[in-house]
């Protein structure tokens, strides 16, 4: 290999016991070691007067002169037998470096324990052979570069390594001077500088060096740009290179090792090779399961990041390696304190404006910027990434004492407690208040993410008032977006830490016990709502009295859960007399009085009583409009609710007008995208099925389940409705090659999403069974209604209506199936139950009583089947109209058996 510098000069190779020497004319090309200045020999007395004795003055070697040992190992760290993947960036280097002439500079970044000394060694040793030497030098400091230069003298000087003249007149500094020059006239060298915490150290270094290969390792991302010429960033290992190097280091010697838990214990620790070494040495140690090593980091954390394998090197451990990061940070004091902000968080994505509350915009950047360039953490324009490993360890305090002398200054429990404290108050800040404003959607969903870590990160002992606030108000988020499991898992947790903060009489704790009973309700577990509720109106009543607004508000829900249940018995009367008591201390026209009124008409309704419910939300409607005005929401929800009335009474000349107003108002009061508009134009399509116009029926429903997808989702209890009804409408118009697969996805969803109790997921149960039915397939539709009956019997009631409706609904199964023996004593059943629960004159009553007619006539026994149907017509007519759908049913029945 060509050299740059000395072409045609003779060059001397080490040898043991040669001197230096200095050649005649050529002192300035020589590197003098001198006792006070160039050239000269010190010399002098001492204090009492006698001489001192002093070297004479020996040069080194010219540097251009002294040519690469021969057969010398290279000087790199040990070799590990366990170097996994990295092919990729093995390649990189191997292109970096490769390049011709001049000197090429690779810098390896990336965090701490990311493997960055083990990729440079095993680069380093693959390639040893390809260079005219290969020489690592630990440059954590500027002092460590200096050393290892030094060595680096010593080494191609063989005298420096002995006790003699040249070697105890040469310090380190000139060695390293020497050092400089050496590699500045020679070629095709490799020079490892691991771990460089400060660019400076090595820029003068890299720079003087014209022709050889500078292989960088650094934590820092940053200030490289004047440097080198090429950046790697360095990741964690892809979770099969993490289990291939957990497994081959547990299964070293012991190849029949258990690896259960291995592939969690990976995820756990985020693939970075540190930990995964650091772990795997200490199973294969101690003789554990991967699995018990991971229950040990769950149970003692602060213990385990900091417990390293007998015979491994302590300050190598998860806990030790990020310390000295942070040490090297203390100029930014700020930057500590966010990265333990952070670490309560999920580890990607996390806004950057999550942190601007915390103070003066430019020290958070630069807290940021820091952190970035230390790979502590990844930096985007608008968030911030966290390795979990990282978190992990930053949120574990240190169990050390303060004063001892090994505690980790940045784990103290008081700062990472406060730090837990900002993450809450960061994130509570940061929510919407409206939770079903769609425009805010996008923000609640970039947080979601965050409490869920923080709520699991954090213990539950540990929570405040501002702890609850957030959970309470993630509950009601997650409710209007149908996640009803981790609603309930909120709404539990706030009532927890209310009980625990402020005792079980407390306002905020009835508060949260109210929200907990509301959410069973909303997941139709009114098993756990009704209890919960009745509780907390008998607390309401004996702490604030019975007329105070919060126990009213208790007293309301607890009707409508009532109603939910199909107690109508119970329901009516606590309506009426909520009803009463919001009339008496907060007038006619207070918004809970004219809800009240409103979920009354509705209940009337649901008991079959329109005579008593078309006239109430009629004065209601008035009375919005009147104290509201035509464009509040109560008044638009209150001419929605009369359109219902008008539909289940059959009056759908008036129902379709009311439904097409409502949507007109919605979609230009609050746009085509609100929930409230898709609910409307959801509405207008099932009164379009009712009245037989499936025509107009389907391509809305088509439309509104589109919209639903793309502005709610598609697992949002609104979506999986729409879904439902277009289901149901494709079924009534004979198209079952679409019906039957959209019934079956859909009842997967509401299973998954809602669970198999909930009201809906129930319905979809039924529309499915029915769609088996008219496909001709009872084998399968008949085991899925008894299903939905026994579902609806244990989850509902024996009486509750839609208990009734699938008791119908099996035996028209049965009847369709051509088996009337089982189905008319079903039905007879059914009726008796109707009649009992609902009364005569219930439109559920009448259809059961039109179809138990009708298997009479199916049975061959018109003289059942005739007075029957003539009184169900008749009571048709006079109660529903002429022209309802029912009527119309009867009718037809009746003509069919009498021919």
């Amino acid at each position: 290999m060509s050299r740059r510098k000395g072409s045609g000069r003779r060059k001397r190779t080490p040898q043991s016991g040669n001197p230096a020497r200095q050649s005649s004319g050529e002192r300035g090309d020589a590197l003098m070691v001198n006792a006070s200045g160039p050239g000269a020999v010190a010399a002098g007395r001492d204090v009492i007067g006698s001489s001192t004795h002093v070297h004479q003055a020996v040069p080194l070697p010219r540097a251009d002169e002294v040519d690469p040992p021969l057969g010398v190992a290279p000087r790199l760290p040990f070799r590990t037998q366990r170097f996994v993947g990295r092919v990729g960036k093995l390649a990189e280097l191997d292109v970096a470096l490769a390049g011709p002439g001049g000197t090429v500079v690779q810098a390896v970044h990336g965090l701490g324990g990311v493997g960055k000394s083990t990729l440079a060694a095993h680069w380093a040793h693959r390639h040893a052979a390809d260079h005219t030497l290969t020489w690592w030098i630990t440059a954590d400091s500027a002092a460590g570069v200096t050393a290892g230069l030094a060595e680096l003298a010593q080494m191609l000087v063989p005298e420096l390594a002995r006790d003699t003249a040249t070697a105890s007149s040469v310090g380190l500094p000139e060695r390293a001077d020497w050092a400089r020059q050496w590699l500045a006239t020679h070629a095709g060298w490799l020079v490892v500088l691991d771990n460089v915490t400060h660019p400076e150290d090595v820029a003068d270094l890299v720079t003087g060096a014209p022709d050889g290969r500078f292989l960088i390792t650094s934590r820092l991302r940053e200030g490289w740009d004047d440097i080198a010429s090429a950046l790697v960033e360095l990741d964690v290992l892809s979770p099969a290179e993490a289990l291939e190097l957990l497994r081959g280091i547990i299964t070293t010697g012991r190849p029949d090792a258990s690896l259960d838990g291995d592939a969690a214990l990976c995820a756990e620790l985020g693939y970075l090779p540190l930990a995964l070494r650091q772990a795997a040495a200490y199973i294969r140690q101690t003789r554990i399961t991967p699995a018990r090593y991971l229950a040990m980091l769950e149970e003692q954390p602060a213990v385990m990041y900091d417990r390293a394998a007998r015979g491994s090197d302590a300050s190598r451990t998860m806990a030790r390696i990020w310390r000295l990061t942070l040490d090297a940070l203390t100029d930014t004091p700020l930057a500590g304190h966010v990265l333990r902000i952070l670490a309560w968080w999920a580890p990607e994505d996390i806004p950057r404006n999550l942190l601007d509350p915390l103070g003066d915009p430019v020290e958070i950047t630069t807290a940021l910027g820091d952190l970035a360039a230390y790979n502590m953490i990844g930096l985007e324009e608008d968030t911030v990434t966290v390795h979990r490993l990282v978190q992990a360890v930053a949120r574990t305090p240190d169990p050390r004492t303060p004063d001892h002398p090994d505690a980790d200054p940045h784990r103290r429990s008081t700062d990472i407690d406060n730090a837990r404290h900002q993450a809450t108050d960061l994130l509570k800040q940061a929510t919407p208040t409206d939770f079903n404003a769609p425009a805010g959607w996008p923000t609640w969903r970039a947080l979601l993410p965050h409490i869920d870590a923080l709520a699991e990160h954090a213990p539950e002992a540990t929570d405040t008032s501002t702890t609850s606030l957030l959970v309470n108000h993630t509950a009601i988020f997650l409710i209007e977006q149908g996640d009803l499991t981790r609603a309930l898992g909120y709404f539990e947790r706030a009532l927890n830490a209310n009980q625990r903060l402020h005792g079980d009489d407390h306002p905020k704790t009835l508060i949260a016990r109210n929200n907990l009973a509301g959410g069973y309700r909303t997941a139709g577990d009114l098993g756990n709502a009704i209890p919960l509720f009745e509780r907390s109106l008998t607390d309401h009543k004996r702490i604030m009295g019975d007329d105070h607004p919060d126990t009213l508000n208790t007293q309301y829900k607890l009707a409508v859960t009532y109603e939910s249940a199909g107690d109508l018995s119970r329901a009516i009367p606590l309506l009426e007399r909520t009803l009463s008591d919001h009339k008496r201390v907060l007038g006619d026209d207070h918004p809970d009085t004219l809800n009240t009124r409103d979920s009354l008409a509705f209940t009337y309704q649901e008991a079959g009583d329109p005579g008593r419910a078309i006239p109430l939300y009629e004065h209601i409607l008035t009375d919005c409009e009147r104290v509201l005005g035509d464009d509040h929401s109560s008044t638009l929800n209150a001419r929605n609710n009369l359109a219902y009335t008008y539909q289940a009474a059959g009056d759908l000349g008036r129902t379709i007008l009311l439904y097409e107003r409502v949507l007109a108002d919605r979609a230009r009061l609050f746009g085509d995208d609100h929930p409230s508009t898709l609910t409307s134009r959801n509405n207008l399509a099932g009164a379009y099925q009712t009245a037989g116009d499936l025509r107009r029926a389907i391509p809305l429903y088509e439309r509104t389940l589109s919209d639903c997808e793309r502005v709610l989702g598609d697992e949002h209890p609104s979506t999986l409705n729409t879904r439902h009804n277009l289901a149901s409408a494709y079924r009534e118009a004979g198209d079952l090659w679409r019906a039957l697969p959209l019934c079956k996805r859909t009842l997967a969803d509401c299973e998954r999403v809602l669970g198999h109790d909930h009201p809906l997921t129930l319905n979809t149960r039924n529309n499915l069974a029915a769609a088996y039915r008219e496909s001709g397939n009872p084998r399968r539709a008949i085991p899925l209604f008894k299903r939905a009956l026994a579902d609806r019997e244990r989850v509902l009631g024996h009486d509750h209506p839609d208990t009734l409706t699938s008791r119908n609904n099996l035996a028209a199964a049965y009847d369709s199936a051509g088996a009337p023996g089982r189905a008319i004593p079903l039905y007879e059943r059914t009726l008796a139950d109707c009649e009992r629960v609902l009364g005569g004159d219930h439109p559920d009553t009448l259809n059961t009583r039109n179809n138990l007619a009708a298997a009479y006539g199916s049975a061959g026994n018109p003289r059942r089947a005739i007075p029957l149907l003539t009184r169900t017509l008749a009571d048709c007519e006079s109660i529903l109209g002429f022209d309802h759908p029912l009527t119309k049913t009867a009718r037809a029945n009746l003509e069919k058996i009498r021919k």
